[in-house]
């Protein structure tokens, strides 16, 4: 939507919102999310600032008390006539704010979106996004978790512009990969844990402790698989969870042995131990795009392979250093 445009549906939406029925412009935004996105959890993971579910929820629920009407059908998601009826009216304005910014600021590029695990946003990201800024002076950022399966799906819908993700498994068509690092897997056990290898499990005929794992159509389970079989062993979660911070937390309230990627650089959970599954493949963690590169995300990419050999070098050390 070119800026006249714009400016001319915003002066529809003031007008909207000054009429009979007040509105909060906010309540309006939060459900241009929410319908764009198919609900309010996932809608929580891509809105460009913090906020939270419950907030979402009550303040879509104040929009839906001033209009008088229910907005959308919530399991599962679904408009209702009179939400389509307005998130067709918003979307416009919503939708096209981003791009008249690009174009009042001369076209030129100053936020790059990035979808990424919790894990990676939260170890890696920080040091690539400075070097990122003094390269790049007046960079911003728009940092989105999500969940390994949806970062294609915001690929392919154009709503991330790089997704950092594990490679496994084929892609869909038009998306691209470039990979950066192999992790290793790694059983996580309590610190006291009389186990001191893997292979302490594997000698069992029947394996007794209790494992927690990635939900069954997780990447990470399906490769954790392919080393079971191959060792003819079988191990499937009494507990299926999807953060590393919370099967720490049940690894140490005793619940079980936790099935984990090992963090380069970064020290165990505490409380914690790791044994390290090195007969196990490796997953494999890199870039997904689609289209051709900008320079912007060029610059990302030579900045990501450079942090991703900085760090494979540190542990590599870390490991060299370690006490027998």
């Amino acid at each position: 939507m070119h800026g006249r445009a714009l400016i001319d549906k915003l002066c529809a939406i003031i007008e909207f919102l000054n009429g009979p029925i007040r509105m909060n412009i906010h309540h309006l935004e939060l459900f241009y999310y929410v319908a764009r996105h198919g609900g309010v959890s996932a809608a929580a993971r891509r809105i460009p600032y913090g906020i939270q579910q419950p907030a979402i929820s009550a303040q879509i629920l104040q929009l839906e008390d001033n209009l008088g009407a229910t907005l959308f059908h919530r399991r599962p998601f679904k408009l209702t006539k009179t939400g389509d009826e307005l998130y067709r009216f918003i979307e416009p304005f919503f939708g096209g704010i981003e791009e008249v910014g690009k174009k009042l600021r001369g076209g030129s590029e100053a936020n790059l979106r990035v979808g990424a695990p919790e894990l990676i946003l939260r170890e890696y990201l920080p040091e690539l996004l400075r070097t990122m800024r003094r390269r790049t002076p007046g960079l911003n950022f728009t940092l989105i978790s999500a969940a390994i399966d949806e970062i294609e799906s915001d690929i392919m819908a154009q709503q991330i512009d790089i997704g950092i993700s594990p490679l496994i498994g084929r892609r869909a068509d038009g998306v691209k990969r470039k990979e950066l690092v192999r992790v290793p897997m790694a059983l996580m056990v309590p610190k006291n844990s009389k186990l001191l290898s893997d292979e302490q499990i594997w000698k069992q005929d029947r394996i007794s402790e209790p494992l927690i794992g990635w939900p069954k159509d997780h990447p990470i389970w399906r490769v954790f698989q392919v080393g079971l079989q191959k060792r003819k062993a079988e191990w499937f979660p009494s507990l299926e969870l999807n953060s590393q911070e919370l099967m720490a937390r049940y690894v140490t309230e005793g619940f079980g042995i936790g099935l984990v990627l090992v963090e380069p650089g970064a020290p165990p959970f505490p409380g914690t131990r790791l044994l390290e599954l090195t007969s196990f493949p490796t997953i494999p963690y890199g870039l997904l795009w689609t289209g051709s590169l900008s320079s912007l995300q060029k610059a990302f990419f030579e900045e990501a392979e450079a942090l991703a050999a900085a760090v494979a070098a540190r542990e590599d050390d870390r490991r060299t250093k370690r006490p027998i």
